[in-house]
């Protein structure tokens, strides 16, 4: 059998052109709640809705969006069981991965893509992350 590097989904990241209206419609269509917020430079870009369980929405503002057949799903984001098993046994595999690196959230991550471009944040939550604990957290990037 092999081994299990992926616990589950953890949170899907779409763009938003209004990230107000699109919180809004989340919470009173769907009943999605904000867990915490992205910011920079003192403004709010970007959260994370609550989406059952200990999943969620990442929101991010991209006025230039088009909602078209791409650009809506900005990646898709795996909780893994062991980051540092993961990202070996994937470039053993042959694909390229990032090295490992603690997020503004407090979550460990790496990025890869599979063979059609698509973006797939690898995640491994901590204690102190924002998931759990909530908090605004100041983007870097």
């Amino acid at each position: 059998m092999k081994q299990k590097i992926i616990r589950k989904i953890a949170h899907v990241c779409i763009f938003a052109r209004d990230i107000d209206a699109t919180a809004e419609w989340y919470s009173r269509v769907l009943g999605f709640e904000k867990v915490f917020n992205f910011t920079r430079d003192s403004r709010v870009f970007g959260y994370y809705l609550d989406a059952g369980g200990d999943t969620h929405i990442e929101v991010f503002e991209n006025a230039e969006a088009e909602y078209s057949k791409r650009n809506q799903i900005n990646h898709i984001c795996f909780e893994l069981v062991n980051m540092d098993e993961a990202i070996a046994h994937i470039r053993d595999c042959g694909v390229e991965a990032s090295a490992k690196s603690n997020g503004c959230d407090d979550t460990w991550q790496s990025w890869i893509t599979d063979p059609n471009g698509v973006r797939i944040e690898l995640f491994e939550y901590t204690p102190k992350s924002a998931q759990f604990t909530g908090g605004d957290r100041i983007a870097h990037w």
